[in-house]
């Protein structure tokens, strides 16, 4: 398996979901069997299948979770922007100001994992965050979008 980047935060987050899968929903999900089991026959106990279905998804997700957490490499992203030398690197917060429209953008790059468009998040592989990546202050990114290049202005980059 390759290797997974994540920022502090995006390793905590995954191992509290971690935890609280493995402490909170696994326990709920087996009582939940439990409870349709007494039910009696399971062919037809809908709640038991209901059940076995949230099991079975459970265990994906925890070992889902821990192999990525084995194979990942999380970075500090503030310790990382010390040797940046100025440039967008993994972790990062740019903001941005588009050359067609004006419109100011402000993203963090983060893992794949992490990435959540709602939150100013984009993923690491995306064509945007790999457009930014190396970049400094004041450089234009140039992105290939669905309805052509898109060009951005780099205004502050900030390692947060």
């Amino acid at each position: 398996m390759d290797k997974i980047y994540l920022t502090l935060r995006g390793a905590e987050q995954l191992r509290e979901e971690l935890k609280k899968l493995k402490t909170i929903e696994r326990p709920g999900i087996v009582a939940a069997i439990a409870e349709a089991r007494e039910h009696g026959d399971l062919k037809e106990n809908a709640e038991y299948h209901a059940a076995r279905e949230q099991q079975s998804f459970c265990e994906g997700r925890i070992k889902d979770i821990e192999g990525k957490l084995s194979n990942a490499e999380t970075i500090d992203v503030i310790k990382a922007g010390e040797r940046a030398n100025g440039r967008v690197i993994f972790g990062a917060t740019v903001d941005l100001i588009s050359e067609d429209t004006e419109e100011k953008f402000t993203y963090q790059i983060v893992g794949e994992d992490e990435a959540d468009i709602k939150q100013n998040r984009i993923s690491i592989s995306s064509p945007f965050a790999r457009a930014l990546i190396g970049k400094r202050e004041g450089d234009i990114a140039e992105v290939q979008a669905p309805s052509g290049v898109q060009s951005y202005e780099i205004v502050e980059i900030r390692y947060e």
